[in-house]
């Protein structure tokens, strides 16, 4: 191991000294096994991101320092990256990395979260360059396999959790699709490759090729961008005719490798995968929405039909019973769409 101490700031020209982490679903127990496995003078910072909800309360750093021999801390905006320091993106928060530093942004959302994987390794991997190796551990969908792709382009290295040893194999089979990696091993064995890639020199920056084009974010980062007219100049290709599921904007299509990634103009982007759930997020509330709005309805005509006249009265229980009808059928067309569907009103 390289003779750097642990707690001096990140800096070292010819060895990676930063580590980015993905995890999504399951990835609380992968990255428990991957810290257990760090040795306590390990020569670089790590930083993770975890799909968390963006108001709910995360007790990672206290799992991660008692899991192993490095301390693990939330990110604070500005912090210095420190070797043998854990940082864990906080909720609500994308973290980003610039000259040595983090930075925390409450940007738009990338594949449906806050904070995203993609941001991170992008922003690592144009700070750091070389000295950068990205992790990817189990999760759903894809987020983080277009951020390693990046990684990877610019000199970075990349480790994925073996997809069969991960709890959700999605997001290691979608980041192995895209990126060639440098290691593909169980959770418990990535400490060790890190250990061993870190040993490896990262090369002298002064000779590296100049990072690949990334088209979409014109060579800064859509959620570090403070003036919204910047976003206009990003957003190359053509127009699609989908909407935003978030803002409700029209997307562009863009290139992203040999995937396609779609973006609106506030700066809300997702890959295919992930614009098809937010979709169908959307939809669902949408449908849930209505079922509500005829429920009510009904409700309503039940209670006109008690305070009229015999002949009223009957026509809006009839037009009660039509719009339970209806409600009863988006149910079960929730239901059956794969969706949770509370129980459908018995019709009497």
């Amino acid at each position: 191991m390289d003779a750097a101490r642990t707690g001096d700031s990140v800096g070292s020209p010819r060895q990676p000294d930063v580590v980015v982490v993905g995890a999504s679903a399951g990835g609380v127990d992968a990255l428990q096994k991957l810290v257990a496995n760090l040795p306590p003078e390990f020569p670089a910072a790590v930083l993770v991101v975890l799909h968390v909800s963006s108001s709910g309360t995360s007790v990672l750093p206290q799992i991660l320092s008692r899991s192993g021999p490095l301390p693990a801390a939330f990110a604070r905006d500005g912090d210095e990256l420190v070797r043998g320091q854990i940082y864990v993106a906080p909720a609500d928060h994308h973290m980003l990395v610039h000259d040595g530093h983090l930075a925390l942004s409450q940007g738009p959302r990338e594949n449906g979260h806050r904070p995203a994987i993609d941001p991170l390794f992008r922003s690592a991997a144009r700070s750091r360059e070389r000295r950068t190796i990205g992790v990817i551990l189990s999760g759903l969908l894809d987020d983080g396999a277009s951020g390693l792709r990046f990684l990877k382009q610019n000199g970075g290295s990349a480790v994925v959790q073996d997809p069969t040893d991960a709890l959700f194999p999605s997001m290691p089979t979608a980041a192995l699709a895209l990126t060639d990696a440098d290691a593909i091993v169980p959770a418990s064995q990535i400490g060790e490759a890190l250990c061993r890639l870190i040993e490896e020199p990262a090369g002298d920056p002064a000779h590296a090729a100049p990072p690949p084009a990334d088209r979409d974010m014109g060579g800064r980062d859509r959620v570090e961008l403070e003036d919204p007219t910047d976003t206009a100049a990003l957003l190359e290709g053509p127009p699609t005719g989908f909407t935003c599921p978030e803002c409700g904007g029209a997307l562009w299509e863009q290139e992203d490798g040999a995937n396609v990634r779609f973006a609106c103009h506030v700066g809300h982007a997702y890959s295919l995968a992930s614009l098809q759930e937010e979709q169908g997020r959307a939809l669902e509330m949408t449908l849930w929405s209505a079922v509500r709005a005829l429920e009510e309805r009904a409700d309503m005509h039940r209670r006109l039909a008690r305070r009229t006249s015999s002949s009223r009265g009957e026509v809006y229980e009839d037009r009660a019973r039509e719009a339970e009808a209806h409600a009863h059928t988006l149910r079960e067309m929730l239901g059956q769409a794969g969706r949770l569907a509370a129980p459908a009103i018995e019709q009497t």
